[in-house]
């Protein structure tokens, strides 16, 4: 039986001020949790998943301001990372790459003691959420 597409998401296009400093933090992230590289070009990438694409892109239209994750629109994508020990892993990896762990007080259950995750954002201020597939377990 196919499965129906219609309400799948198709991609995600995030727009950056700096594609290297971006391409270093969220792209080599999205590679980390099974995204292979896709096309580049002059002001852009993209990322392949298994069913969606991610595009990180800086271009003249975009505007040079700072991310405010906490402002209107989009608050954080969240990904399923594998293992609590694969979270704890890339958590490990990801600060020493420069991103900011968040919720540290109460990190690895800020979704709650069920939800194993970490939050982590990248110095541009875009936040990602990596969540356990184990996370109900004991």
């Amino acid at each position: 039986m196919t499965t129906p597409r219609s309400g799948r998401l198709h991609h995600v296009e995030i727009w950056v001020r700096d594609l290297t400093a971006s391409r270093a933090s969220l792209g080599w992230l999205f590679q980390e949790l099974g995204y292979t590289p896709g096309e580049s070009w002059p002001h852009g990438t993209s990322y392949i998943g298994s069913h969606d694409y991610i595009v990180l892109e800086s271009g003249p239209d975009v505007l040079d301001l700072q991310h405010r994750r906490c402002g209107p629109g989009l608050n954080h994508l969240a990904f399923v990372a594998g293992s609590r020990a694969r979270v704890d892993e890339l958590t490990a990896e990801a600060v020493a790459r420069g991103f900011i762990l968040l919720f540290t007080d109460v990190h690895p259950h800020a979704g709650g003691q069920a939800h194993y995750a970490a939050y982590l954002e990248d110095l541009a201020g875009f936040e990602i959420e990596l969540v356990a597939d184990d996370a109900a377990a004991g």
